[in-house]
């Protein structure tokens, strides 16, 4: 069995440092790089994709709302043909550094609001996997397991990848719980890991309520701003190889 471990990085802004972004390098199989809307800049785009590499790390964008304050987890009101061009922006960005770097980059993954948001409406999806196919069609979307960026990908032809959350709490239907609400992220490492190594053996994953939902999952994201991302990281590492699960990217 094979999984891709992946990280949100790339999110230190100026003199603002978010992360242990060279550390969880260390332990993970895809970068997430911030685009500079959300999180990041473009010193900061650059020495990550050049730390990833160093790592024999894949990379891959993650654009977001143009919402520095809000850490692109407010909602904004955009329609599909904004948000089409919010994503080639930020992808066309991102693909100017791993070009100078010689690298290839493996995949588009939404971040916060703009995720969250395209798992439920298909025409935000669309709009996220069209973005993405005319820049580069060999791209490949990551975004959460059975949601509509995965139906819209598909549909267009996209390669596809089935995002699980080793430290976010699920709804019943599948979707990610509010960080508003209690319980929304998951701080204890040994029940990040119990839920991993089910994700990835059982295909399943339990609710905040206790119902069971089915996955396929792909690849497991650890958030680089969580304080518990490096500790994450390292840990379900090895504990999935430990279950002769080998990390590789997608």
């Amino acid at each position: 069995m094979k999984i891709d471990l992946n990280c949100d990085l790339g999110e230190s802004f100026g003199v603002y440092k978010i992360g242990m972004d060279e550390e969880v390098l260390k332990y993970i199989s895809s970068a997430n790089v911030a685009c500079g809307w959300h999180a990041g800049d473009s010193v900061v785009m650059g020495k990550t994709v050049e730390m990833a590499k160093k790592n024999n790390v894949a990379v891959g964008a993650h654009p977001g709302f143009p919402d520095l304050v809000g850490f692109g987890r407010r909602t904004l009101n955009v329609s599909p043909k904004e948000l089409k061009s919010y994503v080639k922006y930020q992808v066309g960005a991102l693909l100017a550094f791993t070009k100078a770097e010689g690298i290839k980059m493996q995949h588009v993954k939404p971040h916060g609001a703009m995720y969250n948001m395209a798992a439920k409406d298909y025409d935000l999806a669309l709009a996220i996997a069209e973005g993405i196919k005319e820049v580069d069609e060999s791209l490949i979307l990551m975004g959460l397991a059975n949601s509509e960026m995965i139906k819209a990908g598909k549909d267009i032809g996209l390669k596809v990848a089935n995002e699980v959350f080793a430290d976010r709490a699920y709804n019943d239907d599948g979707t990610l719980v509010s960080r508003a609400l209690e319980g929304a992220v998951i701080h204890d490492k040994d029940l990040a890991i119990k839920r991993v190594i089910r994700m990835v053996k059982e295909g399943k994953v339990e609710s905040i309520n206790g119902k069971d939902i089915d996955l396929v999952p792909q690849s497991i994201c650890i958030h680089g701003d969580n304080p518990e991302a490096l500790e994450f990281a390292k840990n379900i590492r090895e504990a999935l190889l430990k279950e002769g699960i080998e990390i590789s990217s997608l």
